[in-house]
């Protein structure tokens, strides 16, 4: 079911990022690939992912705040690197509560269902950076509403007047 944005009593908050990189990849535990535009199934994922599917952790978001964390000088870290498909900016992910509603784009809506995650043991991002930023600073949504998603687009915090989540 497609929700439309319009039609739920949201009130958008004065907090915007941007979406600097989609990436997906077809196996789980390894690192994503940038790609030009995304589209997001509604209580699916990024279509083509190997994470996408009827469950809570459709769709990862990472903040390139929490990726420049990790870089070092001998170290070359890109978008999909820690297995996120939406690399986000301006919005700190980690501090929005579970419930939080973020626009991206003009139809994308994305539910947060959780933050952070338990690493893989024989994560290929472990092994290639040495420490990863996902479980701690990561966060997964699920998909309300269906779009196409490209770097660029605008995020959007709102507050779903039919819960108690505020930000």
């Amino acid at each position: 079911m497609q929700i439309n944005c319009d039609s739920l009593k949201i009130k958008e908050k004065e907090m915007f990022g941007k979406v600097l990189a989609v990436c997906r990849s077809s196996k789980k535990g390894t690192t994503k690939d940038i790609v030009k535009t995304g589209m997001l199934i509604e209580d699916h994922g990024l279509k083509g992912d190997a994470h996408s599917g009827k469950w809570h952790r459709q769709v990862s978001l990472l903040g390139i705040e929490s990726i420049n964390k990790m870089k070092t000088a001998d170290l070359d870290i890109k978008f999909g690197d820690f297995a996120e498909n939406i690399t986000t900016e301006g919005i700190n992910l980690a501090e929005l509560s579970i419930g939080t509603r973020l626009k991206i784009g003009e139809d994308v809506l994305l539910e947060i269902t959780q933050i952070g995650k338990a690493c893989h043991h024989a994560c290929e991002i472990k092994k290639k950076i040495g420490d990863c930023v996902m479980p701690r600073e990561g966060i997964f949504a699920r998909v309300l509403s269906r779009g196409l998603v490209k770097a660029g687009d605008s995020i959007k915090i709102i507050e779903n007047a039919n819960t108690a989540n505020t930000i």
